[in-house]
């Protein structure tokens, strides 16, 4: 018996009897894993930054959409060009006119996009947001639906 087992202490694991334990083909194992830990966390983040970026584009253009459709129903009411107003509106808003059309009754309704920001685009949720908006008078509540 040796005098370490002898005394009760253990005695330092030699090089070669890690290897035993570990096996060769494990060496540097915990490395990789922490990597694609840090990578899956690092998607993770860029995922939900994108989803973050593209939620903000789309409430930037429906507030675009709302204050153009606004504009423009106001502008309808006293016989100016509604589509004109609206579009203008809605550029110094961050947004852009696809669609404009009087709908009668003072009623105006305006198809809005705005471009989503560059995480955005990476992740997949498109290159532009989109919304809707209809404005006039109270009066003409009831020849459609509420306001989308």
């Amino acid at each position: 018996m040796s005098s370490a087992a002898a005394s009760g202490r253990r005695s330092r694991p030699t090089e070669d009897h890690r290897r035993a334990v570990a096996g060769p083909c494990e060496r540097g194992s915990g490395t990789v894993l922490v990597l694609g830990l840090v990578a899956v966390v690092v998607l993770l983040g860029t995922v939900l930054a994108g989803l973050g970026q593209a939620q903000a584009a789309r409430s930037g253009a429906q507030g675009a959409a709302d204050l153009a459709a606004v504009a423009g129903a106001d502008a309808l009411r006293h016989g100016e060009d509604a589509c004109a107003v609206a579009r203008v509106v809605a550029a110094r808003n961050g947004g852009t006119v696809d669609a404009c059309a009087d709908e009668g009754g003072g009623v105006l309704r305006v198809e809005v996009h705005r471009a989503a920001p560059g995480v955005a685009r990476l992740v997949g949720s498109g290159a532009r947001a989109t919304a809707a908006a209809r404005a006039g008078p109270a009066s003409a509540r009831g020849s459609r639906a509420a306001a989308s």
